[in-house]
């Protein structure tokens, strides 16, 4: 029977000490979360994109007289209720992350301490949200929702990176030139997903039918500048593939810089495209989808310049597959004394 106290006072420390993930299963969680984070960015820019940002016109209810969204709010209430929902699915899989991540044996705080990050951005990027819908989808409010979103984004994919590898003392795998290298990529990312929210502010896809306030710069000039930090970006991931091929650098790093260089050219095509073609909704939510895949490429870049070993295995996990074999019929794995040979009987001389 178990102690009704212990678990109201902590469920997740009662079932950390009851149960014990495996690797793939901390994977798993841990991905998931990542997953969710960029699916509601997605979901996100579909009510910017169908113009619901105002479906339901205000918060945390959807209407002054209902909770949900009604059948009279027709269609772009849907959408944006449909989005509100999607934050109990993230908080779920965030959920998941943290049960996991703090029920790992050995214990790993440092990765506990990033999945509980990921529940408290989740709540305050659902604080910033409402506040957009109650300030009518002011601009401004609209991009401090989208770079929430993005470090939501960040903390959960370094939760899923460092979920894969050990806890001990960070190797470099690289000399500090090409870290600086890579610490000028990552800022100039950052600038470069910023200048994004810039073009979202000013451009014309303002979120709702109605008439909504834009940024006061020209959008045109502004995507220009984002298209600028983009060719700073690739440029920077090409030298860096370059670089890592002179010194003859581990496959990790070489690897996760030729993967961004990918995302970065189809990233690239997508945005000029729709660029010469007025910004076309698909194309613009492709755009951010896209958006979140160089974050996450450039995320993996740098934490792929230090090797901190692999997890250390659950214990006990070797212990059910070798009485499934022996189950099953087959011989037990021998021990180096088994193998050993068996002395002599003979008679000396």
């Amino acid at each position: 029977m178990p102690n009704l106290l212990e678990v109201v006072r902590n469920p997740i420390a009662y079932i950390a000490a009851r149960w014990t993930p495996t690797q793939r299963t901390l994977n798993r969680a841990t991905f998931t979360a990542l997953l969710l984070s960029v699916i509601i960015v997605v979901t996100g820019g579909a009510v910017r994109l169908t113009g619901s940002g105002l479906g339901c016109d205000t918060w945390p209810k959807c209407s002054d007289d209902s909770l949900v969204a009604t059948s009279e709010m027709g269609f772009h209430g849907a959408v944006e209720f449909s989005n509100r929902m999607m934050t109990w699915v993230l908080s779920a899989a965030v959920g998941w992350a943290i049960v996991a991540c703090r029920s790992a044996k050995p214990r790993r705080k440092g990765l506990s301490r990033l999945a509980w990050a990921q529940f408290w951005l989740v709540m305050s990027n659902g604080v910033i949200g409402g506040v957009t819908v109650l300030m009518d989808l002011n601009p401004y409010t609209v991009a401090a929702h989208f770079l929430a979103a993005t470090s939501l984004l960040t903390v959960t994919t370094l939760t899923w990176l460092r979920a894969r590898e050990g806890d001990a003392a960070p190797r470099p795998l690289v000399g500090k030139p090409v870290k600086q290298l890579v610490v000028a990529l990552t800022v100039f990312a950052g600038l470069l997903i910023a200048a994004g929210t810039v073009v979202t502010g000013a451009g014309p896809h303002a979120g709702d039918t109605s008439e909504v306030p834009r940024m006061p710069v020209d959008w045109k000039t502004v995507a220009q500048l984002h298209a600028d930090l983009a060719w700073v970006v690739v440029g920077l991931t090409l030298a860096l593939w370059f670089v890592l091929r002179a010194v003859d650098a581990p496959p990790g790093p070489r690897r996760s810089a030729r993967d961004l260089f990918l995302v970065l050219l189809a990233q690239g095509a997508i945005g000029y495209v729709q660029y010469f073609t007025d910004l076309p909704e698909v194309l613009v939510g492709a755009h951010l989808l896209g958006s979140t895949l160089v974050w996450i490429a450039v995320l993996r870049v740098l934490l792929s310049l230090r090797d901190r070993g692999e997890p250390l295995p659950v214990p006990g996990a070797a212990e059910p597959a070798a009485h499934e074999a022996v189950a099953a019929g087959a011989p037990a794995s021998r021990t180096a004394a088994d193998e050993a040979p068996a002395p002599s009987t003979a008679p000396a001389g």
